[in-house]
């Protein structure tokens, strides 16, 4: 006969990511977004040589990065939520670190804080308002004869 203990060993573990400032294991508090890359060289600073490297980016918009996400974590000492650039290692190891600014534009499903550059201004200041008013800057008023 199975000891309980025994049958539980067969759960997923925690993964184990801890604050790089106090050595704490920290909560995850977003989902994953995961990275891409659209140029040869985000793929050749992962180890793909440059001739499949330029092949690959010339076949595909984006290619995905295995193993590398972007993760909001929240830590009991900080008493803060930070966002972590996150690579996965083998045996379920981690390596975190601040994700900054620029890593924001090779993730997928982030909507881009400057908004979409073909949308115009117009369209982009219709879509701010809230007010049930703004239907009117698209009606046409008086009939034409």
């Amino acid at each position: 006969m199975q000891r309980r203990c025994d049958r539980n060993r067969k759960r997923s573990k925690r993964r184990a990511i801890y604050c790089p400032i106090h050595g704490c294991y920290i909560d995850s508090v977003s989902q994953k977004y995961k990275m891409f890359a659209d140029k040869a060289g985000q793929l050749q600073q992962r180890g793909m040589s440059r001739r499949n490297a330029l092949m690959l980016i010339a076949n595909q918009t984006a290619v995905p990065i295995e193993g590398e996400w972007l993760e909001a974590f929240w830590c009991q000492e900080c008493q803060q939520t930070k966002w972590y650039y996150v690579r996965q290692g083998g045996d379920r190891t981690y390596q975190i670190s601040l994700a900054p600014a620029e890593l924001w534009q090779q993730v997928a499903g982030v909507i881009d804080p400057h908004g979409n550059p073909s949308v115009g201004e117009f369209t982009r200041r219709q879509a701010k308002m809230l007010t049930h008013n703004s239907i009117r800057y698209f009606n046409c008023v008086g009939q034409y004869t």
